[in-house]
């Protein structure tokens, strides 16, 4: 987690913001590692104060860069300017300006067209041409005969060609080519001198030229976010009208019909119909249907946004290395948007009340995080997997209240150090180590599923450093123990399992896993997906993507609980949704008690903390 890379310029002023980023950067330099990317560069500005930005890799700050998509939001100002200094509108359509479409795709308007609702196909078919053009008349030259897929405004398929179009009716209402007017009317106003849509590249794929041809550089991008989060304004000059930038954040698929899933489901799992503006995505809607999160996503990585909810404006330029990223099922479009949601965390780090003590505790091989608030008896709170210690966010504060309250991140989750697949050691022995290291004797345990079977295991190993056990969705987890090591063969379907995974898409393996983790609750499970959502796509993954070592005793655990006398009380919280469930705990543990937890699934603690809450202090007052 330490810094790496950084300039004294990028020091300062990350001291100086009072921020911690050290996560964020954490998660680059992991894709950096990975060979992802050989360069990249991001920067975040808060209240117009640069808190964050570095450099990684064989970049520099004015590293220049094809950003495909991310070109969209730039192109889309552009046709702004247009129609506000010519008689081109937004609502004109196709055969007004280009009369040789004559079918139905000279009914798309020009607000259609950059709304991904003209019905156009998304791109060139395979076998045609390669798109690298140099003009946008000879481009929409090798689209006027292609078949339209839809009525115009009938249906939403993200692609770039219909952006083409729109390029030349802007080049036609002013009589200039399009970079002639980006420059004149965008770029020049902005500074941004090393931004541009021509010439296209000449190996090909970086066209249609306004959807994905633009190459620009870090801060160049930066002033157009600056100036779009102004409604328009930069440097105290007008550059678009308040109108136009409100336009292009405004709903335009309307009724279309979205082909599902699509980008915003998949990354923010929203299921809103408004999910595209002009020339970029709203990723996230305020109660009455504002955009408060928009931005601009590419295949190759760079990502620009704009997060209203906490005046911030971030760039993240990269260009991936396909061949690297292809071998391990990696997708820049899918994981670059994880930035926003981590940029949160860390103004909500910073915003913690004085009182909560953090850290990193080592264990030896590793450093685990750690938050640590309130005083009275210890409670230690254990997430479940693929979660970290934000999982307790509607338990800290309020057992804080009353109890010495610790939640930490386990080792390979959160802000921990990640595992080895060479160093075999259990989650139970690094509890032990961290309670050895805050000085605790005794605790209550708490865990939710994983962190249930870390607590059971803790119990089996160390009855007589607890006070009691409450093991939420907690079981005998049925996995192979310490007792039984990796044999070659296992290791060979292993590795076999985790190729799969690769060739499926790691994004994937998480989509999947959200999916198994909302399929059965209570009424306030659809409440909880985003939350739960959040904790999986900042999540490295690298349990599914290795041969994990036996972190668990798992089957172990049965005969080591059974060999003793357990007096510590133990509580097994379970979902009204798994009630049905066989429990093997129960029977290594008789003197075990079972609660259900009212109109809860799996992750009960979050669907339903008022009644979670209420039974674990019970269970800790008649203990």
């Amino acid at each position: 987690m330490g810094c790496s890379n950084l300039s004294k310029q990028t020091q300062q002023r990350k001291n100086n913001s009072g921020y911690d980023f050290s996560v964020v950067e954490h998660k680059i330099q992991t894709w950096m590692d990975s060979s992802y990317y050989s360069g990249a560069s991001i920067i975040i500005v808060k209240n117009d104060t640069v808190v964050y930005e570095n450099i990684f890799g064989n970049y520099n700050k004015d590293t220049q860069v094809f950003i495909a998509s991310a070109g969209k939001w730039l192109a889309a100002a552009t046709i702004a300017s247009v129609v506000e200094k010519t008689s081109l509108s937004w609502d004109d359509k196709v055969k007004k300006w280009l009369p040789e479409f004559k079918d139905v795709k000279g009914e798309a308007t020009l607000r259609q067209l950059f709304s991904h609702t003209s019905g156009f196909p998304d791109y060139q078919p395979k076998d045609s041409v390669t798109d690298n053009y140099q003009t946008l008349e000879e481009s929409v030259k090798h689209i006027v005969n292609l078949p339209a897929d839809a009525q115009p405004g009938t249906s939403f398929h993200y692609g770039g060609l219909a952006m083409q179009l729109a390029g030349r009716m802007a080049e036609l209402a002013t009589g200039k080519d399009f970079e002639t007017i980006f420059q004149e009317n965008i770029a020049m106003p902005l500074g941004m001198k090393n931004t541009h849509f021509v010439p296209v590249d000449d190996s090909g794929g970086h066209s249609p030229m306004l959807g994905g041809g633009a190459k620009s550089t870090l801060y160049d991008y930066a002033h157009f976010l600056e100036m779009i989060s102004h409604d328009g304004n930069y440097k105290w000059k007008q550059i678009l009208k308040k109108e136009s930038v409100a336009a292009m954040q405004t709903d335009q698929v309307g009724n279309a019909k979205i082909v599902d899933p699509e980008y915003v489901k998949k990354v923010r799992v929203e299921n809103h119909n408004g999910v595209y503006g002009l020339g970029e995505w709203r990723e996230e809607l305020d109660a009455i249907g504002n955009a408060v999160l928009i931005s601009s996503p590419s295949w190759a990585g760079a990502y620009p946004w704009i997060d209203k909810t906490t005046n911030t404006y971030g760039f993240f330029l990269t260009h991936v290395n396909v061949e690297k990223a292809n071998k391990a099922g990696f997708s820049s479009f899918y994981n670059s948007p994880v930035l926003p949601i981590m940029v949160r965390d860390v103004y909500k780090n910073k915003a913690l009340p004085k009182e909560v003590k953090t850290g990193f505790i080592n264990v030896g091989g590793a450093k685990l995080y750690y938050e640590e608030l309130g005083k009275g008896e210890p409670l230690i709170f254990i997430h479940g997997h693929s979660f970290d210690h934000s999982e307790w966010d509607p338990q800290f504060f309020e057992f804080a209240k009353k109890y010495r309250v610790i939640r930490y991140d386990c080792r390979g989750y959160g802000y921990s150090d990640k595992p080895k697949e060479d160093l075999a050691f259990l989650h139970a022995e690094d509890l032990l180590k961290l309670m050895n290291k805050l000085k605790i004797k005794k605790a209550h345990l708490v865990g939710l599923s994983m962190g249930g079977f870390i607590a059971t295991d803790f119990l089996a190993l160390h009855q007589n450093r607890l006070l009691s056990v409450t093991a939420a969705s907690g079981d005998i987890f049925p996995v192979s123990g310490p007792s039984e090591p990796w044999t070659k063969e296992q290791l060979a379907v292993r590795r076999a399992e985790i190729e799969k995974v690769k060739q499926k898409g790691t994004m994937n393996q998480k989509w999947d896993w959200l999916n198994a983790l909302m399929r059965n609750g209570g009424t306030n499970l659809e409440g909880i997906r985003r939350a739960v959502w959040d904790m999986i796509y900042k999540w490295d993954q690298w349990q599914p993507l290795h041969a994990e070592p036996r972190l668990v005793l798992g089957n172990d655990a049965v005969s080591i609980l059974k060999k003793q006398k357990i007096t510590v009380p133990v509580m097994v919280l379970t979902a009204e949704a798994d009630k049905n469930r066989v429990n093997q705990l129960l029977a290594c543990v008789p003197t075990a008690v079972q609660v259900l937890v009212p109109n809860a699934g799996h992750v009960s603690n979050l669907e339903n903390p008022v009644d979670f809450n209420r039974l674990v202090i019970e269970f800790l007052k008649n203990k």
